[in-house]
């Protein structure tokens, strides 16, 4: 993860902002309360100053560091040949370490992700996002940071949004998903979402989503489309957003 070279950003910059603005009115209300000599008072701020603080450096290094080696160990049975998708790429943090699998693999030749034929290097990584063209996580971003990673030949970028995949049936062998899901802000359409990754992937394809919360709904979708190969884990503190609080869990699963 050192030789990472693309500038992803901070996930939720305004949180991040927000607790640590929180921490320094913390430890300034507990230096008021030591010295007008209420100490019980300035020990419970300073405590929770330091909490606040710690919060702040676990969002960050979620957001540097551990949501990267996450994904990199999820991805690591790509071998090269596979066709990727990444759904709400954003500035293609998920999506440019699968591109780099792929490079990676493209002289191993023992098989896919699918557990079918054999790798010879043609595989491909596909972004999808309603990427705005001023925005902070723009296209041009993304096609950067691909240029900079040295993986802008095995990657395509696709704007279209995640409930009506712009993509024909059964096209891909592997469809990932960062925090992105969740940012649909009803039921129906974040089930629309996972059925519609559903649809466009192989049979005995993988789908990997990470979520902060809805993971359990997904897999009743799944489970509804007759998908029997389903399974879900809490990623731990790498992929922490400030504390166990704002965990992230892992949806693994396989179409028949």
């Amino acid at each position: 993860m050192r030789d990472r070279r693309g500038k992803y950003g901070l996930d939720e910059p305004w949180a991040v902002g927000g607790l640590v603005l929180g921490a320094v009115l913390l430890f300034a209300l507990a230096g008021i309360s030591f010295v007008n000599d209420i100490p019980a008072v300035a020990v419970a701020f300073l405590f929770g100053a330091l909490y606040t603080l710690a919060s702040a450096a676990s969002h960050l290094y979620t957001t540097r560091r551990g949501k990267f080696a996450v994904w990199d160990e999820a991805l690591r049975e790509l071998t090269g040949e596979e066709k990727v998708l990444d759904l709400g790429s954003g500035r293609g943090a998920v999506l440019l370490l699968a591109a780099k699998r792929l490079s990676h693999g493209i002289e191993t030749g023992h098989g896919t992700a699918t557990g079918h034929g054999t790798a010879t290097g043609h595989g491909t990584a596909t972004g999808l996002d309603l990427w705005r063209p001023k925005g902070r996580a723009s296209e041009a971003a993304t096609r950067a940071n691909a240029d900079a990673e040295g993986v802008s030949d095995l990657v395509e970028l696709t704007r279209g949004d995640m409930r009506e995949l712009p993509f024909e049936d059964e096209l891909y062998d592997v469809v990932v998903a960062g925090p992105a899901v969740h940012h649909i802000s009803d039921a129906e359409g974040r089930a629309g979402a996972i059925r519609e990754a559903h649809r466009v992937l192989r049979p005995g394809g993988l789908l990997l989503i990470a979520d902060h919360e809805h993971v359990p709904a997904y897999e009743t979708v799944l489970r509804g489309l007759g998908v029997v190969d389903v399974q879900r884990r809490d990623l731990g503190w790498r992929y922490w957003h400030g504390g166990p609080w704002a965990k992230t869990w892992m949806l693994r699963a396989r179409k028949p």
